[in-house]
């Protein structure tokens, strides 16, 4: 495994990893913002549709997926992604795009059985999620106070994965990391923020990668 730990936008890093290729992308919709990310041309999968070579969608969400049907999507399936068996599609990918989903799910071993299914030998699976050591959370989060209640965390996430955590249950379902990266504060993400809360990432980032926002590992099937 790569041990140099290199500091990437996640899109852009997502895009060269899927371009020319056959793709599975998770989580496609983002639903309930799909329709205004569409708008907002910001829709990952739609970005992801202007490089993959051939793309396919799952989600949970069967208004997002209409949505996406609706606005010209393609290959889009219903899918639970801790019941992955359940899903009717015989295909395998080069690569699948599992970002910012695995702190959604309460059995993400689960999903990392049911994803080989799709994958053979050669695919890569990317997994990208919010990086458990984020300086720039610690800091806000010590700013607001009220005892703990008021956290800077998405009201659907239920963990949160490091270097270490995220490693173990990938090792455990005999999965092999061939790259671990981090990733930074996403130029999406910039515009909304204070700008003192950009800036105090940006310091946190220089110091020291691990500080960032999240973390990407880039995995294999274990041929052991």
């Amino acid at each position: 495994m790569n041990k140099k730990f290199d500091l990437v936008q996640r899109v852009d890093f997502i895009k060269k990893m899927c371009s020319g290729k056959k793709v599975l992308h998770l989580g496609c919709t983002d639903f309930p913002f799909t329709k205004q990310m569409i708008e907002n041309k910001m829709l990952l999968h739609f970005e992801l549709e202007k490089v993959a070579g051939e793309l396919y969608g799952f989600d949970f969400d069967q208004k997002g997926i209409d949505v996406l049907r609706d606005s010209g999507g393609t290959n889009l399936y219903r899918a639970d992604l801790e019941k992955l068996e359940e899903v009717d599609l015989n295909e395998n990918f080069d690569v699948i795009i599992a970002g910012e989903m695995i702190e959604h799910l309460s059995n993400p071993g689960l999903f990392l059985r049911g994803i080989k299914r799709f994958m053979n030998n050669e695919t890569k699976l990317v997994i990208t999620t919010v990086n458990a050591y984020c300086a720039l959370r610690f800091i806000i989060y010590s700013l607001r106070g009220k005892g703990g209640e008021n956290e800077p965390v998405h009201p659907d996430h239920v963990a949160y994965y490091s270097y270490k955590t995220l490693n173990l249950i990938l090792q455990r379902e005999k999965l092999n990391v061939e790259k671990f990266l981090f990733y930074d504060l996403g130029r999406d993400h910039r515009q909304f923020n204070r700008r003192v809360y950009n800036f105090m990432n940006d310091v946190c980032v220089k110091i020291s990668p691990q500080l960032s926002d999240g973390v990407i590992a880039v995995c294999k099937l274990n041929k052991d």
